[in-house]
């Protein structure tokens, strides 16, 4: 297995995170501030330049229940429109609590309010491709 990127897709911000190259840990490399789907998918692309991925994890909101919802329905959105742009493979992956976990994770570490606003989303992006690495069958 190659290079995985994740993106944790929100309203106003896209949180990026990449793997290394053995697929082991993932580390937050970036956040995109949202303007339009195609504008998004260009600024991911540019963070990721020259680290060939394999496949791209975005993160999937579901309810605490389960349910899918309408933050559902605009991430698949996006994240069709972002594979059908790359040629990318996209997978998702549960990412409940992902968000809290990683504020709880920064302001453990003693990270200020408005610190902790801009790497969040970054974070959060590393949680859910970690999840996903974890998840995999070890080989």
């Amino acid at each position: 297995m190659g290079r995985l990127a994740a993106l944790d897709v929100g309203d106003k911000r896209i949180g990026v995170a990449l793997s290394d190259p053995l697929g082991i840990a993932a580390q937050p490399i970036g956040v995109v501030e949202r303007r339009s789907q195609k504008a998004d998918s260009a600024a991911i692309v540019a963070l990721l330049e020259g680290r060939p991925v394999d496949k791209v994890v975005v993160g999937l909101p579901l309810s605490m229940d389960g349910s899918e919802g309408e933050q559902v329905d605009r991430v698949r959105h996006f994240a069709a429109f972002f594979a059908a742009q790359t040629g990318l493979e996209v997978v998702f992956q549960d990412e409940r609590m992902t968000t809290v976990q990683g504020e709880r994770m920064l302001i453990e570490s003693g990270m200020r309010r408005s610190k902790r606003r801009q790497v969040r989303d970054k974070v959060a992006a590393a949680i859910i491709l970690q999840a996903y690495l974890d998840s995999l069958p070890s080989s």
